[in-house]
């Protein structure tokens, strides 16, 4: 969610329709600017000074005061139910649904999207029985929430700039449909969703409800691995992907956070708490969780080594790392931003027999039956072609943000 700083008086004034509130400071009325740019810098960090101050300066809040100032927008949410300290949320600068989410999604057919859409640019896939959709980011980007029905399951898939998390949800929830927007608000960096069924808060990036009337309710999770629009159109020619017509005007190929990927980033914008400093903040990682286990793969690792065959509670399992797709949240336009690779875990049974892979030549291989295997867990060729790999459920973030939700997290390095 891009921003103003929170708690803090207005510092960002509404613009024109191409540069709106959800336009972040650094980039401004000045397409080319990024955060190495030194007088933009010098205000950054004079704002951040604010931002550091203004606990201090601000007179004392209780609960009830900071509930009544919310209370006006969200009349129905039950605040005396939540699962964490409602001081840990802050405002990201936009209203509620001030980044619109797209509730009637429109779809193209990937010959169609190739006309705007660059081959090495991320989508978040997602498939069901024989429906296979891609989510581009250059449209996520935008609106951080889609509300979809893919093969007849209810989803929502999700992204949050500032934490680079893409995942996918199914938004049922016992007998009902819910249907999530954006708070404007952040926890931890990440977005807050809310659902209009009941305008319970939830954490993107945990899939967790904290505030409401469905407090400790967890959305499932489902697979969506984030790969490059050539991957998605090589592997599912009839696959449909997102429309640019949205009912929105947006700038859609541009990317609003020029800069914000940086591995140099040290302290990542509205990130109140202290940085794991494991890893660089804004280091990419593959992630999975499987039952007590939590697990964060670095790509700068993952790079050295082209796959990880391990096991995680149990289970045998497959980190695939592959180049060619560019960054969302590199350049201002995302099709020409820098190639950071992507990541995929996969379970390694199949057909009652566990696989070990390994990479020759640059493709994988598993040396039980010398089968090849590409990133989406398909066998390409050999005695197994035909077959997939059980998808495990995992994102790929950046480490300050999967670290600072789960901070028990090992993490992988390479030999």
């Amino acid at each position: 969610m891009p921003g103003v700083f929170p708690n803090a008086p207005a510092l960002i004034l509404p613009s024109d329709p191409e540069e709106s509130s959800m336009t972040p400071i650094w980039n401004r009325r000045r397409p080319n600017a990024s955060l190495t740019d030194a007088p933009l810098l010098v205000a950054v960090l004079g704002f951040a000074l604010v931002l550091c101050l203004w606990p201090a300066l601000a007179p004392a809040q209780s609960d009830a005061e900071l509930i009544n100032r919310w209370r006006a927008e969200w009349p129905r949410t039950e605040f005396s139910r939540a699962s964490i300290n409602l001081w840990e949320i802050t405002s990201g600068g936009p209203p509620k649904d001030g980044i619109p989410p797209i509730d009637h999604p429109k779809f193209v057919s990937t010959t169609q999207a190739a006309s705007w859409l660059g081959e090495m640019e991320p989508v978040l896939m997602f498939r069901h029985g024989g429906d296979v959709r891609a989510y581009p980011l250059q449209i996520l980007i935008w609106h951080e929430i889609v509300n979809d029905t893919v093969g007849g399951m209810p989803i929502t898939a999700t992204f949050c700039p500032l934490c680079n998390s893409i995942l996918a949800f199914d938004r049922r929830v016992g007998d009902r449909v819910l249907d999530f927007g954006t708070t404007g608000k952040l926890r931890k960096s990440d977005l807050v969703m809310w659902d209009r069924q009941t305008e319970s808060w939830w954490q993107q990036l945990t899939g967790e409800a904290i505030v409401g009337e469905l407090t400790g309710t967890r959305l499932k999770m489902l697979p969506a691995p984030l790969i490059s629009f050539r991957t998605f159109r090589e592997s599912f020619p009839k696959g449909r992907v997102l429309s640019r017509e949205t009912g929105h005007s947006r700038n859609y190929g541009a990317n609003p956070y020029a800069g914000y990927d940086n591995l140099a980033n040290e302290q990542p914008f509205l990130f109140k708490q202290k940085v794991d400093r494991r890893l660089k903040a804004m280091e990419r990682v593959v992630v999975l969780e499987l039952g007590k286990e939590a697990k964060a793969y670095p790509y700068s690792e993952l790079a050295k080594v082209g796959l990880v065959n391990d096991t995680l509670e149990g289970t045998p399992l497959v980190v695939i790392y592959a180049k060619g797709i560019r960054s969302a949240l590199d350049r201002s336009s995302i099709r020409d931003s820098r190639e950071v690779g992507t990541g995929a875990v996969y379970g390694r049974k199949v057909a009652g027999r566990v696989l070990t892979f390994a990479r020759q030549d640059g493709l994988v291989m598993d040396k039980e039956t010398g089968s090849r295997w590409n990133l989406l867990g398909q066998a390409e060729a050999g005695p197994l072609k035909g077959e997939q790999l059980p998808t495990l459920v995992h994102g790929n973030h950046f480490a300050f943000a999967w670290l600072a939700f789960r901070p028990q997290s090992a993490i992988y390095a390479a030999p």
